[in-house]
This record gives structure tokens, C-alpha cells and sequence, in this order.
């Protein structure tokens, strides 16, 4: 049986590209995973991440455990100062142990400031919305059709209008 080839044909995926650089620049602010800034939206949840950023993990001179330093406005602060056990465990369970032992809550001015300037609200990349020919629509619809649950076959009707544009194209 001849040895199995690799079909990438030389090419690698963006994110192995990518990551020792990702990684670095984490470290460099003392994320040790990276994990927590790129999930921080499924960690903390929806209505913390709307409102907060995390910014630094700072470890002090005994090394018993870390400061995760969160950025946020002024006015969202105190809600974050009464959240922060339930984040820290939260945290915590990403590591897998108690990495962090102390969360400090960082206020910047929504507007205003050159530096502190911050926009905590997470945005498709795609602002215009894809125009699709009505033809493909009705062929992804009747594809659909017989799935129950609308959810999924809103879904369903989506990924066959995809597809049916990609091979179109």
C-alpha cells in the first residue's frame, strides 16, 4: 500500500500561520492562553462581554495567582465590581485551575480620550447583505421544505442558497 500523500499540495491553514504570532502577542500581555481573549464573548457571556474587555493578566511577585485586569466604561464598572467572583470562577474553569486569583476593574471614557477610546461591541464582518438571485432561493427553499423544526430549515435555506451561488459562480 503506497504512503498516504497530503492533499494541501505544500499548503498550510491561516491560523497555523498565524498562531506563534497570536501567541506571542498574548503572552507579551500575560495571557497564557490566548483562549480568553478570542472566547471572552462565551466565558463571561453575552451581557458581561458587551461591557468589558480583559486587557492584562498580571502576576505578582509571590507567584500565588494572577490579576486579570477587565476594561470597561465608567458606568458599566460597579456592575462588573459586583460580577467578579462569578467571572473569576468562569475564568478559572478555562485554565483548569486557580490561575487567577483577583480580578481589577480598568474605567475608560466611552468618548473622549485618543488612547481609551474603546468599542465593546462585537460586529459581523459582513455589513451589506449578500444579494441572492430568486431563482437559487426557490431551489434552496424546496430543498428545505420537508424539515420540520424552522430553525433548522432557515438554516438549511441558507447553506443551499451558498452553496448553489459557490457552484453558479
Amino acid at each position: 500500500m503506497p504512503p498516504r500523500r497530503a492533499s494541501t499540495k505544500g499548503f498550510r491553514q491561516t491560523s497555523s500561520l498565524l498562531q506563534s504570532r497570536i501567541r506571542s502577542a498574548s503572552e507579551s500581555r500575560g495571557f497564557a492562553q490566548s483562549r480568553l481573549l478570542t472566547h471572552w464573548e462565551e466565558i463571561a457571556g453575552a451581557d458581561v462581554a458587551a461591557i468589558s474587555r480583559p486587557v492584562e493578566v498580571s502576576y505578582g511577585r509571590g507567584g500565588m495567582g494572577a490579576t486579570l485586569t477587565l476594561l470597561t466604561t465608567g458606568a458599566n464598572a460597579p456592575v462588573l465590581e459586583m460580577q467578579k467572583e462569578q467571572l473569576r470562577t468562569r475564568v478559572n474553569a478555562v485554565y483548569g485551575y486557580n490561575a487567577i486569583a483577583r480580578i481589577r476593574v480598568t474605567q475608560t471614557a466611552a468618548r473622549g480620550f485618543a488612547e481609551g477610546q474603546v468599542d465593546f461591541t462585537h460586529r459581523r464582518q459582513d455589513s451589506e447583505p449578500k444579494v441572492v438571485d430568486p431563482s437559487v432561493r426557490e431551489a434552496a427553499l424546496a430543498t428545505a421544505s420537508p424539515v420540520e423544526d424552522e430553525g433548522l430549515r432557515a438554516a438549511l435555506t441558507r447553506l443551499g442558497e451558498n452553496i448553489l451561488n459557490r457552484t453558479n459562480r
